[in-house]
């Protein structure tokens, strides 16, 4: 395969790192690509660093008038999709120069719709701090588990959205992005589409340098280490299933008859967990159904802190206090 791929990249004052990243881009062993580039009303040097690049054939460049937000600005680029093919694209980050060649080589192999795969975590001169972001965020499990079904991402968003290369002919139903909801982002959004509708695919070996730097939109932030008490935890992973739920139930027409009611019963069930902050005994059937695929230790822990936060509120609390 050497079709033309598109390779969609949204920016906003990434002055410091966006040169590094576009010649990465570039300097691909698969170049049979379109950069297009939507700048989100940047104040810094970031149009400038733009202007050099405007004369690339394989780069095409907008330039918003008004800021349109990080959703929006990538609904933008999806809507300028030419090519059947489309990655997306951060602007901070390193793609190693395989990135391209390997993920198509992927998808052409086995046949998907899209493919996703693992990063190299690194700080802002390129160390590695973490050879794979989806161990270290617990993710790889889930991910083997659920490559082929839509659980991969119904309940978890486990796709990062910088990995993924994709059909355009899903396009039709993802677009445009839901914006009711800041859980709900366009890389889990996407990936639902095309999991509940075509075949997905997950590259092992990372080929970005996923660079940290304390202002990633998306980093490796984890809950767990912001939250001091198991209640802040309890209430964040509630918050997020009921803004995916509300995100479902309003663009419903994605789903079956099974899911529309399988997601009108868990909205119901994480707003009732609202109310209940030490015990709840109503609703466990839908409890079951959501997670009863994890794993035994998975189930019982996401059971106590959501159900019997009482039970392991004094051990949690212990812990983080004698740290």
């Amino acid at each position: 395969m050497n079709e033309k791929i598109d390779i969609l990249l949204a920016t906003y004052n990434g002055e410091k790192y966006l040169k590094e990243q576009i010649d990465s881009l570039l300097n691909q062993t698969y170049n049979n690509i379109q950069i297009i580039i939507s700048d989100d009303c940047s104040t810094d040097k970031t149009r400038e660093i733009l202007k050099e690049y405007e004369k690339n054939e394989n780069i095409k460049i907008f330039y918003q008038e008004e800021n349109l937000g990080y959703v929006k600005n990538f609904e933008f680029l999806l809507k300028q999709v030419e090519n059947n093919l489309y990655m997306l694209c951060d602007q901070d980050d390193v793609w190693k120069k395989e990135k391209i060649e390997k993920t198509v080589e992927k998808l052409e192999k086995e046949n998907l719709d899209l493919v996703f795969g693992d990063l190299e975590v690194v700080d802002e001169k390129l160390n590695t701090i973490h050879k794979s972001y989806n161990k270290y965020m617990h993710m790889e499990n889930k991910i083997k588990k659920y490559i082929n079904d839509y659980k991969l991402q119904y309940l978890y968003n486990c796709m990062t959205g910088c990995t993924i290369l994709s059909k355009k002919k899903f396009l039709t139903k993802i677009l445009p992005l839901p914006i009711n909801s800041k859980y709900m982002i366009h890389d889990y959004w996407i990936g639902l589409i095309v999991s509940l509708n075509g075949k997905i695919g997950y590259l092992e070996t990372p080929y970005i340098l996923y660079r940290q730097h304390g202002k990633n939109q998306v980093g490796t932030k984890k809950a767990s280490k912001t939250c001091k008490k198991i209640e802040e935890i309890r209430d964040f992973s509630i918050d997020i299933r009921i803004g995916v739920f509300d995100t479902y139930i309003l663009r419903e027409d994605i789903f079956d008859e099974r899911l529309k009611k399988q997601n009108k019963e868990a909205l119901e069930y994480f707003k009732m967990l609202k109310t209940k902050k030490n015990c709840n005994f109503r609703k466990w059937n839908i409890f079951y159904k959501l997670y009863k695929t994890e794993t035994i230790a998975q189930f019982i822990k996401n059971f106590l802190v959501l159900n019997m936060p009482f039970l392991i509120k004094i051990v949690f609390n212990t812990i983080h206090k004698n740290r």
